[in-house]
């Protein structure tokens, strides 16, 4: 039994039965906890994870926002950045009341493992003469939180315009990240998160904080979220008690 185990059910003063990193169902309730959660926060929200007391479904922060907007059943929503959490409070699709900011990271630009590459990433800096002629692989700009924190920092930096052409599009971070640790581009821009969880790739730099906005988590419970299980959850990742197992992963924890 882990230790965080036997802090949370102190904590509640309850009879549980099922253990997760995200927190435990008490013993009568039948409903499952549905969590939508930014695809970067897999192996942190996966960590010692057993039974079926929480399913998690990862993906780009658009792409579960939109799922929700559809319908999709979701009790707790954790995107990647603020926009689209706030796309969801503003169509009254999570409950405002119980939204936090849980976590914050760092941008990077990653290498295959093997690279010595190391880039000064400064205004002006020469992406496009590191790339060689290859792709930059990184999170649609346009839409995924990833992606528009890398497009936001490379335009601070004067260096957008050089290395447009040659981005290479993904549908989230972690299948940027795939594009670098399969050597199918050079470099690719990610959480620094997501490099720590890939032994296939290396940071080659990483992006000052002022060169993009911060870089955000918040969570919320979504509108038509019932189970009061979900809301424990939700008060469990806030809580002093799930601080190791974000910051085991590279999360700065913000709550």
């Amino acid at each position: 039994m882990s230790s965080l185990f036997r802090r949370l059910r102190a904590a509640r003063n309850a009879i549980l039965v099922a253990l997760t990193v995200l927190g435990t169902l008490p013993a009568a309730s039948a409903a499952e906890i549905v969590v939508f959660a930014a695809a970067s926060l897999k192996e942190a929200l996966d960590d010692n994870k057993s039974g079926d007391a929480v399913k998690i479904s990862y993906a780009a922060s658009p792409t579960l926002a939109k799922q929700i907007e559809s319908g999709a059943p979701a009790d707790i929503f954790i995107s990647a950045d603020l926009d689209w959490m706030d796309y969801l409070e503003q169509h009254n699709l999570i409950k405002p009341p119980t939204r936090k900011n849980l976590l914050g990271n760092r941008l990077v630009i990653v290498a295959p493992a093997d690279s010595n590459l190391k880039l000064d990433i400064k205004p002006s800096f020469d992406l496009a003469g590191a790339l060689k002629g290859g792709h930059l692989s990184m999170a649609d700009p346009d839409s995924v939180p990833a992606g528009k924190y890398g497009k936001a920092a490379l335009e601070k930096l004067g260096v957008w315009s050089s290395v447009r052409a040659a981005v290479a599009p993904a549908e989230n971070v972690r299948a940027a990240l795939l594009f670098v640790s399969r050597r199918e581009a050079p470099l690719g821009i990610v959480y620094a998160t997501d490099a720590a969880a890939d032994p296939r790739v290396t940071i080659a730099g990483v992006f000052p904080d002022d060169t993009h906005p911060p870089i955000i988590y918040p969570a919320a419970l979504t509108a038509d979220s019932k189970n009061p299980d979900a809301a424990r959850l939700l008060e469990f990742l806030a809580s002093p008690a799930a601080r190791p197992i974000f910051e085991k992963r590279g999360f700065t924890v913000l709550q």
